[in-house]
């Protein structure tokens, strides 16, 4: 363990407490065990926000740019979906 940086005891200890909860069993029955994450892809969004647009997302904001994106898809898609061109 590194005793300059104090983030290193931090993550030393979570490291232990996360190894002692798999020896008692504690994740064996979390839900989607065995199967892939499902990763959202954010590669659009400058990874200095990820963290602060994640967070407004789960509190139901949205960026203003992100709010225009969607808008932007969604009448992508309903133009897509018309037959005629008026």
């Amino acid at each position: 363990m590194n005793d300059a940086n104090p983030w290193s005891a931090i993550q030393f200890i979570a490291e232990k407490r996360i190894e002692e909860a798999q020896a008692r069993g504690e994740f064996d029955d979390l839900p989607g065990r065995g199967r892939p994450l499902e990763l959202e892809d954010m590669s659009h969004v400058p990874e200095e926000l990820r963290m602060a647009y994640k967070i407004l997302r789960n509190a139901g904001c949205l960026p203003p740019e992100l709010a225009e994106r969607k808008e932007i898809n969604r009448l992508v898609d309903l133009l897509e979906q018309c037959e005629d061109e008026q």
